[in-house]
Parts: C-alpha cells; structure tokens; sequence
C-alpha cells in the first residue's frame, strides 16, 4: 500500500514530463529540451542522498560521468549504475539518491555515467556510450569480478545490454547486474501493458510506443541491444530481475527473467505487489523502497563473493 507522501511524489514525478510530448512531436516550438530535462532532473533530486556520501564528476573515458564515494568506503569493488528514462532524459544530477543509496549500503564507489540521450542522439547511441563506460572501467585496471552493474528502466535493460555487449567485444564480464524495473521489450507485447492500464500511475503504453519510437529512430523495436528480450545472452553473469506488480512493463520483464533462464543464466526475479515503476527511488518515503534496495544489495555481495571464487 503506498503512503500519501509517496502517492504525491509519484504525482510529481509524472508531471515532471507533461511537456515532453509537445516539444518531441513539434507541437511546441518554443520549448528547450533542455528545459524539460532540467524539471525531470530537479523533480528526481527531490530524492536525498543519504548522508556520508560524495560525488565528483568523471571521465569515463570520453563519456562524462559522476563518481559516488561513501565515507565508509569498506570494499574495493565497484557499481556502475546505469540511470534510466526512455533514452530521452535523465542525468546523474537526479540520481544522487539511488547512486547514494547504494554507495552506503555496499560500502563501495558508485560509477553513474552520463550518456547522451535521444532524439538528438539516437540508437544505438546511448547504448554504445554505455559500453563505452563499462569498457573505461576496464581499461583503468578495475578487475571485472569486482564491479556489479545497476540500473532502473531504460537502464535496467541496458544492465543486460551492456553485458551483451561487453562479451560480443571480448570484454571481461561484471560479476553481475540488477535490473530494477527493465523496459525490455520495446514492441510491448506483455499481457501486462495492457491489463495493468490504469493501474500504473507512471506510463500508459501508447506513451511507451511514443517514446520507444523516439528513441528507435529507424531501428525496429526487435533490436537485440535495444531489447534485451531478443538477445543472445548466453554466457552471462547472475541478473538480479525486480519489477513492481502494478507496473504495465511487468509481464515483459518476467519474460526477461525467462529469457536468462532458459538461456542457462542465472536469475532471480522479484515481483513486488502493488508498487510502481522504479520504486526504489522513494526510500524516504516508502518501507518497501528500502526493502527491494537491501534485496538487491545482498544480491550483489552473493555475486561479487561468487566471482571472487
């Protein structure tokens, strides 16, 4: 059951885009992105970081990024957390809170990088910078069984698609990933898209085929790295799958979930009654927000300790 402050934070987070369609269909001339994204930026930075943690800004080897550091620095592993939103806005800026969250509770440095976002930029665009990231992190020496990926929505997707990646170019894998809330099939043909109408407080699917195609470009919705439902993901470490019962893309994230499995991947899958999209965020505000952030971090500990083997 969600609380009145978390049903109004939800409210604003909505809101948050309400201008968002005007500007990308050109109904609204005058408009920046820029302003857009900067609203999105501000409503998610609502979301505190916890105390005890520090951001710096980064190269993430051409990709700017943003470096999270927990006072109570206990492991020399490492999380890359991939932010989310449709591959159209979002920015480390707004992520302080999760990126927080997680620096404190794993005791580790959090790496958030700043990819750039459609439809100035887009597919495969965002995720190849990503890759990019990831294939930096390598690159300075960070030893692969040591870093965990972390991502929410168009991120939690891009946790899977960035392992794909990273394989297909010879890359050492990560010790493993949680996908929070994954947009993972962008031809949104789960039951769910549309028995949960209604019942999802964030998106509607013609909103999500909007935005898909957006972000698309010319490319078909089918694309293994923008779906990672289609995928070959043979090989992969451990995915941690967490998606709320309310939300129209969990029937899609459940066939992820499938998808690793039958693929010899290890998965677990979390459903979570009665909560929205990428919950996580609101762990000021909601019990079971904390609940699924300490879930995934025992996840993560299993998979660093198992790589280590």
């Amino acid at each position: 059951m969600l609380n009145k402050q978390t049903k109004q934070a939800v409210k604003e987070w909505s809101e948050s885009l309400a201008g968002l369609g005007p500007i990308l269909t050109g109904e609204d001339i005058l408009t920046p992105m820029s302003e857009v994204r900067d609203a999105y930026t501000r409503m998610l930075a609502n979301n505190p970081a916890p105390a005890g943690v520090s951001f710096t800004e980064v190269d993430m080897g051409g990709v700017p990024g943003t470096l999270v550091t927990p006072d109570n620095l206990e492991t020399d592993a490492i999380v890359m957390y991939i932010h989310g939103g449709a591959y159209i806005v979002g920015e480390p800026a707004g992520y302080h809170g999760i990126g927080g969250n997680y620096a404190s509770m794993l005791g580790a440095r959090v790496y958030m990088p700043d990819y750039r976002l459609a439809p100035e930029y887009p597919f495969p665009t965002p995720v190849t910078d990503t890759v990019r990231a990831y294939e930096w992190l390598i690159e300075r020496g960070f030893d692969a069984s040591k870093i965990v990926l972390a991502g929410e929505s168009a991120g939690g997707a891009m946790v899977v698609t960035v392992m794909v990646a990273a394989r297909n170019k010879g890359l050492p894998l990560p010790a493993g990933g949680v996908s929070i809330s994954p947009w993972a099939n962008l031809e949104h043909t789960g039951v769910s898209m549309t028995n949960r109408g209604g019942l999802d407080p964030l998106n509607t699917k013609a909103g999500l085929d909007f935005l898909a195609r957006i972000f698309l470009g010319d490319a078909l919705p089918n694309h293994p790295m923008a779906s990672p439902v289609f995928a070959d993901v043979t090989g992969l470490p451990p995915v941690l799958v967490q998606i709320g019962e309310n939300e129209l893309m969990l029937s899609d994230a459940m066939r992820l979930a499938t998808h690793l499995g039958d693929n010899r991947v290890r998965v677990n899958l979390e459903v979570w009654p009665g909560m929205f999209h990428a919950w996580h965020f609101f762990s000021t505000l909601q019990p079971e927000a904390v609940q699924a952030l300490e879930s995934s971090v025992v996840f993560m500990k299993q998979a660093l300790r198992d790589a280590a083997k």
